[in-house]
């Protein structure tokens, strides 16, 4: 529980960072059982913000951590709880983070992957500080039979929480949608934070072709393929629910060093810089898109000064070519012509402004010279697709 060490040095990261958090409280996931919560509840699991560590912080129960902290077991078993996705999909990987868990960090972990038709009934309110599972609770979730869920994440050995080895990756191979997981810590300890990075899955079919949804939510599959920045925020921020709390919840790049010394603008009052960002995005479905909104909510000193949006139809194979070749592709056609952005500001634009009226499953945001973006919306009507095509939601992306 001390300071932190500096990190020695920068790991590679791995490809499944790039997709969406499906358990993060942000998008609705939640904790609705956990065996024991004595030093720290495990809702701070599915925080968004990173772990942070307050030195003189103390609760009667004892050292206030930011994570999920168990009390010393002095009897049979191990503990665990049960995370209900905000997001039901297909995940790829995990990130267990033991951020400041140094010398009270669990030695151990595994989880496992339930698919429910039904939620359960039950969860947990409140601050859970210095409880544990009452025998009704015990009851309750012992229904589920989670304890014979498929396993995701073998028995493996997580390491402590400074910041060179905090981040304890899990790659998984699970071609089944999940609802629901298990959590098992061994014997006990803590954990600061669980990211579960996938791709939302929903079913289609309950969805008319004659109405209007957002195709590149990452509630209905949408997810980053690719992008040139994301110095300050990841484009996937872009996709998510409501609008963005802060400036940190959304796609913001650095600022290019190509920019001119002296900045000219052409007869539409759009800078002419010879640089510029992109973010790549398959759609949750095939779509005709309608209508389109870029919001750059809370950006004002920082937002692009304009931006334009791509769009085109690739099969799987295709789409492993672009990734290959970093996005540069003659596919690519106009969907939203170049647009002047104003600060702090949504930006609606009509099927009248469109100019790609054909269904499309990928689009290219792009905006110049550089800056950010705190939402970006894609109404439009699915359209039937051929298999190939209806297969890339059943496969996973590669990372650029």
């Amino acid at each position: 529980m001390a300071e932190r060490r500096t990190a020695l040095k920068t790991t590679a990261e791995p490809n499944f960072l790039q997709f969406n958090d499906l358990a993060c409280e942000a998008v609705g996931g939640k904790v609705i059982f956990a065996s024991d919560e004595w030093f720290a509840p495990a809702a701070n699991l599915l925080k968004r913000e990173p772990p942070q560590f307050i030195a003189s912080a103390f609760t009667e129960f004892g050292k206030w951590m930011d994570g999920w902290e168990t009390r010393r077991k002095r009897i049979p078993g191990h503990d665990w709880c049960i995370i209900q996705l905000g997001v039901p999909g297909l995940i790829y990987g995990f990130d267990v983070d033991t951020s400041f868990f140094t010398g009270n960090h669990s030695p151990y972990a595994s989880i496992q992957a339930g698919c429910l038709d039904q939620p359960p009934t039950f969860t947990l309110e409140g601050d859970r500080t210095g409880m544990a599972a009452s025998d009704s609770q015990l009851a309750a979730v012992a229904e589920l039979g989670s304890e014979a869920w498929p396993e995701l994440v073998s028995v493996s050995e997580l390491k402590p929480g400074y910041s060179d080895s905090c981040h304890n990756y899990f790659q998984v191979n699970f071609n089944r949608r999940v609802t629901h997981l298990r959590l098992n810590m061994y014997p006990d300890g803590g954990i600061a934070r669980l990211r579960v990075f996938g791709i939302g899955q929903r079913d289609w079919s309950s969805v008319s072709t004659n109405q209007d949804i957002d195709l590149l939510a990452l509630t209905n599959g949408g997810v980053c393929l690719g992008y040139s920045d994301a110095h300050f925020g990841h484009p996937r921020n872009m996709i998510g629910l409501g609008r963005a709390a802060n400036m940190g919840d959304g796609w913001e790049t650095a600022r290019r060093l190509d920019r001119p010394k002296k900045l000219k603008v052409d007869q539409k009052g759009i800078l002419q810089v010879p640089g510029w960002e992109w973010a790549v995005f398959r759609l949750g479905h095939c779509g005709v898109i309608s209508s389109i909104e870029v919001d750059t909510n809370h950006f004002k000193g920082n937002f692009p000064d304009s931006c334009r949006i791509e769009g085109c139809t690739l099969t799987p194979e295709e789409e492993a070519q672009c990734i290959r070749s970093r996005w540069i592709t003659e596919k690519w056609q106009v969907l939203l012509p170049p647009q002047k952005l104003r600060p702090h500001h949504r930006h609606l634009y009509s099927e009248d402004e469109l100019k790609l009226s054909r269904p499309v499953t990928h689009i290219r945001l792009v905006m110049a010279p550089d800056g950010g973006v705190s939402r970006l919306r894609l109404w439009g009507r699915p359209t039937p697709v051929s298999k190939a095509t209806a297969n890339q939601q059943r496969r996973p992306a590669s990372k650029l």
